[in-house]
């Protein structure tokens, strides 16, 4: 009787219009009211602002709302910038300066350490760069309407269904019109329907589009596609779920990215790249200095990609060992190295998140580390760094959460958080990358 009047209540609350203060953001950037002893989470709101709401979601433990108006509205709201902002999945945080993006960023991650029993940590000025057109690769979604017409964008918020869009402010600028151009593209297809997603990537020469293709392409979508290609200036691959290849099998896949005045890194469509280019040239050049890098030091770079920081920090010391997790990203840092005639960095490929200890390349005395770790972290790869006990360990981070648990065990390892920083890589969105310096006691 008792969870069914809790649950006739809770029903009845839906659709309700609160007038609530916004006492604080939460780590995914909603504003967070309390309602009668129970937080209300609500999108688009910043601390201390009085808002008007509608109820959307009633559980025993917190409730979902929908803001109607802002009443009393925050000295660090601005205007946002993108009219599908409310409905798309892509941005968290227009509505916010972007100062006061970096500032709640910075809060989010001390938190989370905070929750492991670290304070007071050593932050150091946040690196960022442009806060719109940064971007420069992006999934964008393909779904059909009830018509068969075309659907093109990014996915509402907590959903699957795409909202369509015709043009994003955080992109590269010379991807502007690539919505309305693919849009015009697959209407043209005959096989539209075998899309799984189209990823487009901005590069120095043209625009490159790769397209999920979950069936083999037909004669006429492929003319439709080098059509396009020569219209837009486009580069296009397909993607088999195998490989990744260009329309033509005589095309080179030739994309790249300057790191810096003396290093280019060449990739492949499928590769992981730092989206943001020009925070990421920040990012490796304030690596290199917290690095304090020598020509005498050994150094070892974990999850080293294609070469992101590996090449750089070769320049500045006497070697560099590399490891890879994805075999085809190793070989084609390997093909880094050797164009930009770097001899002094072997690239390896290892599972880092196994016991790699006993690995040849392991064997070395290594004088100081990098690791760039997925969204997963690396708690096993730190173990096992603790063992090796280099003097300092540079941990570049994706995920917060799982930063702040490696912390944990470098410090009882014997390290101490020497600098911290975070690298605005998202601005707009609630992501965050940070940049930890650890030295051994």
């Amino acid at each position: 009787m008792v969870k069914i009047f809790k649950a006739t209540q809770q029903k009845k609350a839906i659709g309700q219009t609160l007038d609530l203060e916004i006492e604080r953001l939460d780590n995914n950037g909603l504003g967070v009211a309390i309602y009668k002893g129970k937080p209300v989470f609500v999108a688009e709101t910043l601390p201390n602002e009085k808002v008007k709401v509608r109820v959307v979601e009633h559980k025993n433990k917190y409730m979902k709302a929908k803001l109607l108006s802002v009443t009393s509205m925050s000295s660090n709201r601005v205007d946002v910038q993108c009219r599908h902002f409310s409905q798309c999945g892509g941005c968290d945080l227009q509505h916010l300066s972007s100062e006061q993006q970096r500032a709640f960023k910075q809060q989010k991650i001390s938190n989370l350490f905070n929750r492991e029993g670290m304070n007071n940590l050593p932050w150091q000025s946040a690196v960022h760069d442009e806060a719109w057109k940064y971007r420069r690769k992006a999934r964008i979604g393909v779904q059909f309407d009830k018509r068969g017409d075309a659907i093109i964008g990014f996915r509402k918020k907590l959903t699957n269904e795409l909202i369509s869009i015709k043009t994003c402010p955080v992109l590269e600028q010379t991807l502007a019109n690539v919505f309305v151009e693919l849009k015009s593209t697959v209407a043209q297809l005959t096989q539209y329907k075998s899309i799984g997603h189209i990823e487009v990537i901005a590069n120095a020469e043209r625009n490159n589009v790769v397209i999920r293709q979950l069936e083999k392409l037909t004669e006429h979508d492929r003319n439709c596609w080098l059509a396009a290609e020569q219209k837009f200036d486009w580069q296009v691959f397909i993607d088999d779920g195998n490989k990744v290849s260009t329309l033509c099998s005589n095309s080179h896949i030739a994309l790249n990215y300057a790191l810096n005045e003396q290093l280019t890194i060449n990739f492949r469509p499928d590769d992981f790249i730092q989206v943001n280019a020009k925070v990421n040239q920040k990012m490796v050049a304030q690596a290199i200095d917290w690095l304090a890098l020598s020509n005498d030091e050994q150094v070892l770079d974990l999850f080293c990609g294609i070469g992101n920081f590996s090449l750089a920090m070769a320049k500045q010391c006497k070697h560099v060992i590399a490891v890879e997790g994805v075999a085809t990203m190793t070989e084609h840092a390997k093909l880094n190295a050797k164009a930009n005639r770097i001899d002094n960095c072997q690239f390896y490929h290892a599972d880092l998140n196994a016991d790699w200890k006993l690995q040849g390349w392991a064997k070395n005395k290594f004088d100081k580390v990098l690791l760039d770790p997925a969204r997963a972290g690396a708690f096993e790869a730190c173990q096992q760094l603790a063992e090796l006990k280099p003097k300092l360990i540079l941990y570049v981070s994706c995920e917060p959460a799982s930063l702040a648990r490696d912390s944990k065990l470098l410090l009882a390892a014997g390290y101490q958080i020497e600098k911290i920083a975070l690298i605005d890589m998202f601005s707009q969105t609630k992501h965050v990358e940070t940049m930890v310096l650890f030295r051994q006691n």
